[in-house]
């Protein structure tokens, strides 16, 4: 099984994309964080919609924007890499557009805008790892997409402070920013474009058709719709805890996010990299394992109450965070690694499709289970955790009976 021991930063640029998608992923990453955490804000203060109204109108464009994920898949099959990540970006760059353009009170159209931007947001992570995997293979794929993960998350994280700083000056500085983001999006745009990578899918049709189908991957992406929900207990379980049920400052759901944000910038790579040794399928299944055990860490941690409860979570939220780091270092690694090359676009879109729809309910589930208790919350969470993890290591790879190439892909997965 071939392991990759060593971080090369060089290296690893390159197989990320080299050093012009790298910036390009930066740039994006920046425009991102300065508007998406508070899209929801620029709703209710720019344009004078209620908080229910713009949250709804927000969740339509994510969910609605998952329908264009089978055409991505497609778009993908037929060779397109840098070009589909450039759209992901031009298309958001239309949102902003919309979005500035928008009139106080006008709720369709701020949906408008909510779905263009939820559409680049969808398609965005299928192209990334699409093109990767062109670029990169093996556990320097794996390595690669784990060091695109980090950069990302480096650019939120830097393009949400910057947000915050300029917050004060109330609406006028929301516009500024939706204005900032889209020429930070376009500028990725063109920066990614320029790569121009680009498959040769008829010679990958040729060699997989002697290999076998694809997989399908059934129990992995049933699995992933409960495994992403651990993106948002940061954001979302946690702060709900800790303000309305333990009542505790606010300063501590701040420092878990930020916390949250620095462990995946700084140990989203070596973790993965340690992790390699082991096959990705097992490590999959690991990460779920530890998920569950911080769930049920934080059931502990909130029944010590308010004096010990509240530092309590925050340790709990490490243990969460370092599970995150390794779903995230294995999941897409394994989809591309079981994927033969000609219907890689395919199957990476289904796998954004199972993140999405996770990423989508979780809000509705996490806060409709937490008025029933901590128990109901994260007993329930855990329990489905358990099960997904269970189903990931249970389920047996399509295909594993042809040899060649594929096996030995395989067996790394």
């Amino acid at each position: 099984m071939a392991t990759t021991t060593r971080i090369q930063p060089r290296a690893l640029v390159r197989a990320s994309g080299g050093p012009r998608y790298a910036v390009a992923l930066a740039v994006d990453a920046l425009g991102t964080g300065l508007l998406r955490p508070f899209l929801l804000l620029y709703g209710v203060t720019v344009l004078r919609l209620s908080a229910p109204t713009t949250g709804i109108a927000m969740t339509v464009g994510v969910v609605v924007g998952l329908v264009c994920m089978p055409a991505v898949g497609r778009w993908l099959d037929r060779g397109a890499r840098s070009t589909v990540v450039a759209a992901s970006m031009l298309v958001r760059v239309l949102g902003v557009v919309v979005l500035l353009a928008t009139p106080a009170g006008h709720v369709w159209l701020f949906a408008t805008a909510a779905l263009f931007l939820g559409i680049g947001n969808q398609a965005w992570p299928a192209a990334h790892a699409a093109l990767v995997a062109t670029v990169a293979h093996g556990r320097e794929r794996d390595a690669a997409l784990a060091g695109g993960r980090a950069l990302r998350n480096a650019g939120l994280g830097a393009g949400a402070l910057l947000a915050t700083v300029c917050l004060a000056g109330g609406a006028t500085a929301l516009q500024a920013l939706a204005a900032v983001t889209g020429l930070a999006y376009l500028a990725a745009a063109a920066l990614a474009w320029s790569v121009h990578v680009h498959a040769h899918p008829a010679a990958a049709a040729a060699t997989d058709r002697a290999d076998g189908p694809a997989p399908r991957m059934r129990a992995l992406l049933a699995a992933n719709v409960i495994y992403a929900f651990c993106l948002n207990v940061p954001e979302i379980a946690l702060p709900l805890i800790l303000q309305m049920q333990m009542h505790a400052s606010p300063v501590w759901a701040g420092a878990i996010f930020v916390t949250n944000t620095v462990l995946v910038v700084t140990l989203q790579v070596p973790v993965t990299v340690l992790m390699s040794r082991f096959p990705r399928r097992s490590v999959l299944a690991l990460s779920g394992v530890v998920l569950a055990a911080s769930y049920l860490g934080f059931l502990a941690a909130i029944s010590l109450g308010h004096g010990w409860g509240a530092p309590a979570v925050a340790t709990v939220s490490v243990v969460c965070t370092i599970g995150e780091i390794i779903y995230a270092g294995s999941a897409t690694a394994l989809v591309t690694a079981l994927a033969p090359a000609h219907v890689l676009g395919r199957a990476l879109a289904r796998f954004q499709l199972s993140t999405g729809f996770g990423l989508a309910v979780s809000p509705a589930v996490i806060t409709a289970l937490a008025p029933h208790g901590p128990a109901a919350l994260w007993g329930s969470l855990a329990a489905a955790t358990l099960l997904s993890a269970s189903a990931v290591a249970t389920e047996k790879d399509q295909g594993a009976r042809h040899s060649g190439c594929r096996r030995q892909a395989r067996a790394g997965a």
